[in-house]
């Protein structure tokens, strides 16, 4: 797995806002790739309402929604940032990206996220006959992408986020509807979990991904669980990004990621990087002590967890 990057992805100008272009200038000088733009993919997912409405408010810039800013090259970098996580599906890559997408619905945009990537590129995946298993491990639950495949069982989506927090819901009880009963898996973090609790959680329910048997595994990657995320209260080391990797990398084959979250620019390079190594088989390359989680955290994580297994085990061994 390597990194997919242009600089279109900078032009994208939210000014003095948490998600901006120094994200990315934190990894230094990138190798850039020629992307195809994802334009003709987004119908996909989001309605030519949508579409258009985006298009028009880039033209002059402002909002679009109260979190989300656009810019005059805003509509270039958001169907380049489809475009790139597409390329990855396909060269099982990283795609660099921004703006970030899995807040995104198919009629509005959210939480600094206008068109959906995983989303998009998932979908044309499962037009393609694909199985495919989308794990979010950005610590805020991606609400458009599980709403967007809740009713289907050719996804399997995944998520594991802090809450309460934004954007809210993603309940344990969530599992998903008709025949996507079963194959959306809500876990829901406590403020103050690090490490222990956290691999816990990867460590119990790995096992329904692996029975699910997936043609491809599409990666959410948001590092906002990092212990010094600007937006969050979770407590993640940079060690347990290189394990998600390692893990990932050992039970399946076709692995890609796009980038989500992640806020804290002298941590979030270090994040990135140990992750594409975990995947790569690589040795860890930025260690930091490993975290433990508060007494209170681990209580409640323990409670939600068991009722989180009794509601999958009518569709998965657990």
């Amino acid at each position: 797995m390597k990194l997919l990057y242009n600089k279109i992805f900078l032009e994208h100008d939210t000014g003095m806002h948490p998600e901006n272009k120094k994200r990315l200038e934190s990894l230094g000088s990138i190798e850039e790739t020629k992307i195809e733009d994802g334009e003709r993919y987004l119908e996909l997912v989001h309605t030519k309402e949508y579409i258009k409405h985006v298009k028009e408010t880039c033209k002059v810039g402002g909002h679009i929604d109260p979190d989300t800013i656009a810019s005059k090259k805003t509509y270039e970098a958001a169907i380049n940032a489809v475009g790139a996580t597409i390329m990855a599906s396909e060269t099982k890559d990283f795609a660099l990206v921004r703006p970030p997408g899995h807040h995104a619905y198919t009629d509005h945009s959210s939480g600094f996220c206008i068109f959906n990537n995983i989303a998009i590129a998932t979908q044309k995946l499962v037009g393609q006959d694909k199985k495919v298993f989308i794990f979010d491990f950005d610590a805020h639950l991606g609400d458009g992408t599980v709403k967007f495949f809740y009713n289907t069982d050719k996804v399997l989506y995944w998520s594991l986020h802090q809450f309460p927090a934004f954007p809210g819901g993603g309940s344990i009880n969530e599992i998903g509807e008709g025949k996507g009963k079963g194959y959306t898996i809500n876990v829901q973090l406590p403020p103050g979990i690090g490490d222990d609790i956290y691999m816990n959680a990867v460590e119990r329910l790995m096992p329904i991904a692996e029975q699910f048997n997936p043609d491809i595994v599409a990666v959410s990657a948001g590092f906002d669980a990092h212990q010094h995320d600007l937006l969050l209260d979770l407590r993640l080391s940079t060690n347990t990004y290189h394990k998600l990797g390692a893990i990932l990398s050992k039970n399946f084959k076709n692995i890609f990621a796009t980038l989500e979250g992640g806020y804290n620019i002298e941590n979030l390079p270090k994040c990135i990087y140990n992750f594409i190594d975990g995947i790569n088989e690589k040795d860890i390359r930025f260690k930091e002590r490993t975290t433990d989680s508060r007494m209170i955290a681990m209580d409640e994580y323990e409670g939600r967890m068991i009722q989180l297994e009794k509601n999958l085990r009518d569709y998965w061994k657990i």
